[in-house]
C-alpha cells in the first residue's frame, strides 16, 4: 500500500529539487524528509532517489511513481470540491500575489469578499511571480496572481489553469519635469531595475539593447516603490508598469514606449481546485478590483 502522504514528499522533491527545500516548504526536517522517502523506496519496491554530489536525484522509477502520485493527489483534490460543493462550504484559501498587485488588486478584492462572504479566510503572502507559480504548483498555495511581460511566456504547467484578469501598460518612468520623450533619450542615464533573472528585468534590458546601450544599472530593488522614490529623486531612470504608476502619479512623469507594451495580469489554479466555491469567489472579486483600478 502507497502511503499519499509520501507520495506527496516525491511529488515536492519532483517540483522543488532538494530535500532541503521541501523540508522547508512542509515544516519538516531533512532528515524526516529523507527518512519518509525511504520508507516509500520499501513500499514500492524500487529505487526511487539516486544520489547525486550532495543532492539527490529522482530514478526513472522516482519520476514515474512521483507522476503518478501527482495525479493522486489531483483525484483527492477534486473529491474534496465535491465535498465542498456539496456542503456550500468555503474552506480557506492560500493565496501568492506579487508585489503591485497588492498594492492595486488585492485590497479591494478582499473588502469584498469581507463583505459578501465574511466566513471565507484567505491567507496572503507576497512573493515574486514565478514563485508563486511554483508554489501553486506545489500545492503550498491555492492561487497565484502573476504577471507575463510581452514575449516572455513560461512553460505552461499542464496542470494548472490560467484566467487573465486584464492588461498591464508598461511606460518609461522619469523625474518630473524631464525632457525626455524615449529610451534612447536617457542611455547615459542611471538605472533602477528589478533583480537580475526577473522577467521584468530581462524585459527592460531588452528595450534598451533595442534602442542601442547597454544600461547603466546602479540601483536593484524588488520593492516598485522604491523605485518610483529613486526616479522622482532624479536619481534614475526606469521602465515602471501601470500599477506602479498609478501609486506614483504625481511623483515621476511617464512616457509610452513605441507599440504601447502591455504585460498580462492572471491567476492561476490547479486544475482539479478551480471550482472550488471558495475560488470561484475570489477569483471574480480579483476581476471586479481589476476592472476597477
Amino acid at each position: 500500500m502507497l502511503n499519499l502522504h509520501r507520495l506527496r514528499l516525491l511529488h515536492e522533491l519532483a517540483q522543488r529539487g532538494t530535500l532541503a527545500a521541501v523540508a522547508d516548504a512542509l515544516g519538516y526536517s531533512p532528515s524526516t524528509v529523507s527518512q519518509q522517502l525511504s520508507i516509500l523506496e520499501r513500499e514500492a519496491g524500487a529505487e526511487l532517489l539516486a544520489p547525486e554530489g550532495r543532492r539527490v536525484r529522482l530514478t526513472a522509477h522516482g519520476v514515474a511513481l512521483a507522476a503518478a502520485g501527482a495525479e493522486l493527489l489531483a483525484l483527492e483534490e477534486r473529491t474534496r470540491v465535491g465535498l465542498e460543493v456539496a456542503q456550500e462550504r468555503l474552506a480557506p484559501v492560500r493565496v501568492a500575489v506579487f508585489q503591485t498587485a497588492a498594492h492595486a488588486v488585492l485590497p479591494g478584492a478582499l473588502a469584498a469578499l469581507a463583505a459578501s462572504a465574511p466566513q471565507l479566510r484567505i491567507e496572503v503572502a507576497v512573493v515574486p511571480p514565478e514563485e508563486g507559480l511554483a508554489e501553486v504548483a506545489a500545492r503550498s498555495v491555492d492561487l497565484a496572481l502573476a504577471e507575463q511581460y510581452p514575449g516572455r511566456s513560461r512553460p505552461l504547467d499542464a496542470g494548472l489553469r490560467r484566467e487573465l484578469l486584464g492588461l498591464d501598460p508598461i511606460r518609461l518612468a522619469l523625474p518630473p519635469g524631464d525632457a525626455a520623450r524615449g529610451i534612447a533619450d536617457v542611455a547615459d542615464r542611471a538605472w533602477v531595475m528589478e533583480p537580475a533573472g526577473t522577467a521584468a528585468r530581462d524585459w527592460s534590458e531588452q528595450q534598451c539593447r533595442a534602442a542601442g546601450f547597454e544600461p547603466d544599472v546602479r540601483f536593484v530593488a524588488e520593492d516598485l516603490t522604491a523605485h518610483a522614490r529613486l526616479i522622482a529623486a532624479g536619481l534614475a531612470v526606469g521602465i515602471l508598469p501601470g500599477f506602479a504608476l498609478a501609486g506614483a502619479a504625481r511623483e515621476v512623469d511617464a512616457v509610452d514606449l513605441p507599440g504601447s507594451p502591455h504585460r498580462e495580469i492572471f491567476t492561476a489554479v490547479r486544475a482539479a481546485t478551480g471550482e472550488r466555491p471558495a475560488l470561484v469567489a475570489l477569483r471574480g472579486a480579483l476581476a471586479e478590483s481589476f476592472a476597477a483600478v
